[in-house]
């Protein structure tokens, strides 16, 4: 079956959303038929490399594939490509009445630093016969002779409203049932990444069975934010052993890794009715535990632990039993 994120991709500029400033600026290079090198830089899923194609695509036609040529720098990253690959692209003329190709770098800040500055010298010998569109999520990554070579875009996460109208458009296509409740689901676990939203609605999408919130947790394996709260609640309140009975659940049954989990958790605490200072003492608390699990320490045994000190506090707050 063919991913979604590449049936739905938009072909042009016109169909992209939420980054009109950015969408304006490319069009403004097709009207004049003129790129500069680029810098695309921002979160995952928020459009960098759809926009690198569509501007091809509106700039050189239909066959534009023909005119460019698509590397990603985390699999082919070392100077040998930059030298070979890279170089025999850029200095081979356009057949066409755009008279440059372009070169669509995906993910350039994982280039070792060699690469890097083999590719500034490319970038500067054959610019009337190559124009580069770099894409990182991490501009900073770059050495500062590439950045000034390029102009800079700047992407930010997509708005949720069009992410949810996006659902939409590819669950009526689909012939999906998408309920609301799914739809702010998949917004939850997404975070603005419209492309992790379309892998979780086709994965949400082969359960075959309408798609609610318990569909959209399970196939990601992701708590139901209601547990988790319920969870936090119950330890608050002196009720520690059904605060774990809960957390057994989440971490047995519904198969929630304990990272996951204390993420969520960080998430709750912050929209519990508590004061202030309490909630700087969880995160903190929140924050020794993240890090015993990531240097590997039992899961179960910290987030029992986590839960413990929930209840300590709680006691402290006059909420427990």
């Amino acid at each position: 079956m063919m991913m979604w994120t590449e049936k739905y991709r938009p072909k042009s500029l016109d169909e992209m959303v939420n980054q009109e400033e950015i969408v304006a600026r490319l069009k403004g290079f097709v009207k004049t038929g003129n790129v500069p090198h680029c810098l695309f830089a921002g979160p995952p899923g928020t459009g960098k490399t759809t926009a690198a194609l569509c501007l091809a695509h509106d700039l050189y036609g239909p066959e534009y594939h023909n005119y460019i040529m698509e590397l990603n720098a985390s699999d082919e990253r070392g100077i040998n490509v930059i030298r070979e690959t890279v170089k025999t692209f850029a200095r081979s003329m356009a057949m066409g009445k755009v008279p440059f190709k372009l070169l669509i770098l995906d993910e350039a800040d994982n280039m070792t630093a060699d690469a890097q500055q083999a590719l500034r010298r490319i970038m500067e010998r054959y610019t009337e016969t190559c124009r580069f569109i770099l894409i990182a999520n991490y501009s900073a990554r770059i050495i500062e002779p590439i950045q000034s070579r390029c102009a800079p875009f700047r992407f930010t996460y997509l708005k949720p409203e069009h992410i949810a109208a996006r659902l939409k458009y590819i669950a009526e296509c689909e012939n999906v049932e998408l309920l609301e409740s799914g739809i702010g689901a998949i917004l939850d676990v997404s975070g603005g990444d419209l492309r992790k939203a379309i892998n979780t609605l086709q994965a949400a999408a082969s359960v075959g069975k309408p798609i609610d919130a318990d569909v959209v947790y399970s196939v990601v394996g992701h708590a139901n934010p209601s547990y988790v709260k319920d969870m936090i609640e119950a330890a608050m309140e002196g009720q520690f052993l059904k605060a774990r009975e809960i957390l057994r659940d989440l971490i047995w049954r519904y198969g929630v890794a304990g990272t996951d989990l204390i993420r969520q958790i960080h998430s709750q605490i912050f929209k519990l009715d508590i004061p202030e200072k309490w909630k700087i003492r969880i995160a903190e608390t929140i924050g020794e535990i993240d890090f015993r699990l990531v240097m590997g320490a039992n899961e179960e045994v910290q987030l029992s632990a986590l839960l413990a000190r929930l209840a300590e506090y709680g006691q402290l707050m006059g909420r427990g039993g």
